[in-house]
């Protein structure tokens, strides 16, 4: 799905297990607003197959996800550039889709996963990480506010002074870290990261699908009118530091 510029997502199917792969080796599966796009449209799809029952998502190359792209970002901010997809569209599109994401979602990582690429596994039901994972938010060094709900999402797994580590530092969390500090299930090697994530997904497969997308439905049901509550403040304070930035430094 998606175009090779700007990245696309790999789809493949076995049995009820869809998996999706992020593929901008070249931009490190950082998210511009093509691959934001696809990712959207790749989620909808697999929630509108029912003979999908589990998604399995991971990233190619030596990472999950280097988060924003930065550089398109930045060219955005003057306007409208050919060929490049409004960010500021496809970002909310996207954290949408997961927040009503309704079949289970199994994410497996290795390598980098920076700013979105680590918040999103908020999002996700099961983490699985590779020995290599290096997850890591870099919004205070950035001087920039949380994003994709973390500000709420990151206190529920991770308690209140982890989370305010991870947010206010910007430390690096290993793998294993991630397993103890609740961020991920299991952590294994690098080879046996997408077998682990995807025999979780098969066992989930097999249970009938009614159940399964009742259980997430009521998980989802818990959190999401403060998950939303928490986009609308991290929004808010990105536009402020936004309209800071411009009375401070011009257009």
């Amino acid at each position: 799905m998606a175009d090779s510029d700007g990245g696309r997502v790999v789809v493949d199917d076995s049995g009820g297990v869809r998996l999706l792969t992020l593929d901008r080796p070249a931009r490190r599966n950082a998210f511009g607003g093509v691959l934001y796009a696809a990712l959207t449209d790749a989620l909808r799809a697999a929630g509108g197959d029912e003979a999908v029952r589990v998604v399995v998502l991971t990233g190619s190359g030596p990472g999950f996800s280097s988060g924003q792209d930065l550089d398109e970002m930045a060219a955005l901010r003057t306007g409208p550039v050919e060929g490049i997809p409004d960010t500021g569209v496809g970002f909310p599109a996207l954290l949408e889709e997961l927040q009503a994401f309704g079949k289970p979602l199994v994410v497996a990582v290795h390598g980098a996963a920076v700013g979105l690429g680590f918040t999103l596994l908020a999002h996700a039901d099961l983490v699985v990480v590779a020995e290599s994972a290096r997850l890591r938010v870099p919004f205070a060094p950035m001087g920039v506010p949380p994003e994709a709900g973390s500000s709420v999402l990151f206190p529920a797994l991770l308690g209140w002074q982890q989370a305010a580590r991870v947010l206010l530092t910007g430390d690096e969390i290993g793998g294993e870290e991630a397993v103890r500090l609740g961020i991920a299930l299991i952590c294994c090697s690098d080879d046996e990261m997408l077998a682990t994530a995807t025999a979780l997904a098969e066992r989930i497969a097999q249970h009938p699908p009614i159940g399964v997308r009742a259980i997430k439905r009521l998980l989802l049901d818990g959190r999401r009118d403060a998950v939303a509550a928490a986009v609308v403040r991290e929004t808010a304070a990105f536009a402020d530091l936004f309209r800071a930035d411009r009375a401070a430094n011009g257009p």
